[in-house]
């Protein structure tokens, strides 16, 4: 048995290891997730909506090819909720491994011991961060959705670096103040904050005055106005059809360059109102297809009115994307 002065060296020695492997992983995440990481669609088969293995190569090499940091597969847009457990331990392994952009996992499920084991699937494939929101269906209490990430982080330990996931269209909501105090712990490498809210960023950014981690934004809705304000980057919906937007927008905010921030949010915001006409994550789908990737058909079908819709929709993106084209090139 340790004396009691050895039992109190090695908990300093822990913590001190703590203290410095959990900023370095913190920094090397932040540099690698810097600017614009995409919201990857998952493409399904046209039978038995099944995962498109395939299609997703291309998908990710699409993505790659035209510039993007990082990408986040299984997420809302990935529609990971559609899927079999076997499918999507598959999917995150083949994508981390084929992919050339760093792949950030979301193993979000129901129950913690189905979220530690995608986690622990996605760390030996290679994921370069783990994405994880709150148990979904059901809404808990704060002190449950805290509770469900500090186990959560017992059961993954250091395989992989944990980002919150904030996303309270679609699940309980992990409010600023339990993010800040998940943050704090120094267990969480970062937070995708997909509310759509300044005053959430704007508390999160004071954090980031006293403790390091990786900010991103999860709502394109508010990309702009956060980057400027110092968030690291966006795990971008939109990028995944229009990559080349998001992309110029990023340059011209980190160049100060006012006039184009201006033009290229207003083109942003055009494509935000034409995918609010339809459930998520339809329209991002129809976009990124309309760009030759094969995605697939949709999960649900839609009445005949808004299948006019997304015809109207179509061709309204294909005369648009030209002109996106030419504009961000100058940015």
């Amino acid at each position: 048995m340790l004396s009691p002065s050895k039992v109190l060296l090695w908990n300093l020695c822990r913590l001190s290891i703590l203290v410095l492997v959990f900023p370095a992983m913190s920094d090397a995440l932040r540099k690698a997730l810097t600017g614009v990481n995409v919201a990857a669609v998952t493409p399904h088969r046209r039978e038995g909506h099944e995962p498109d293995f395939g299609a997703l190569l291309d998908l990710l090499d699409y993505l790659a090819s035209a510039g993007a940091r990082g990408v986040a597969l299984l997420g809302s847009t990935g529609e990971f909720l559609h899927m079999s457990y076997e499918d999507r331990i598959r999917l995150v392994n083949l994508g981390a491994k084929r992919s050339r952009l760093p792949v950030i996992a979301g193993v979000a499920h129901s129950t913690l011991d189905g979220a530690v084991e995608l986690a622990r699937q996605a760390a030996d494939a290679g994921a370069a961060a783990l994405l994880l929101m709150p148990p979904y269906f059901f809404r808990y209490k704060q002190d449950d959705v805290k509770e469900f990430f500090l186990r959560f982080a017992d059961g993954v330990g250091d395989a992989a670096p944990i980002l919150l996931y904030n996303i309270p269209f679609f699940t309980t909501e992990i409010t600023a103040e339990s993010s800040v105090e998940l943050l704090r712990t120094g267990r969480f490498a970062g937070i995708k904050d997909s509310s759509g809210s300044f005053e959430y960023f704007s508390t999160l950014k004071t954090l980031l005055d006293e403790k390091p981690f990786t900010l991103l934004i999860g709502n394109d809705v508010v990309f702009t106005r956060a980057r400027s304000a110092g968030a690291h980057g966006v795990v971008s919906g939109c990028a995944c059809a229009i990559p080349e937007l998001m992309l110029g927008l990023d340059r011209a905010i980190q160049a100060s360059n006012l006039p184009m921030v201006e033009l290229l949010q207003g083109r942003l915001a055009e494509f935000i109102r034409w995918l609010e006409e339809f459930p998520t994550p339809v329209g991002v789908k129809e976009a990124t297809a309309a760009r030759g990737v094969k995605v697939g058909p949709l999960a649900v079908p839609l009445p005949a009115a808004k299948l006019r819709k997304l015809d109207e929709f179509r061709e309204w993106f294909r005369g648009w994307v030209p002109q996106i084209q030419k504009e961000t090139r100058e940015a």
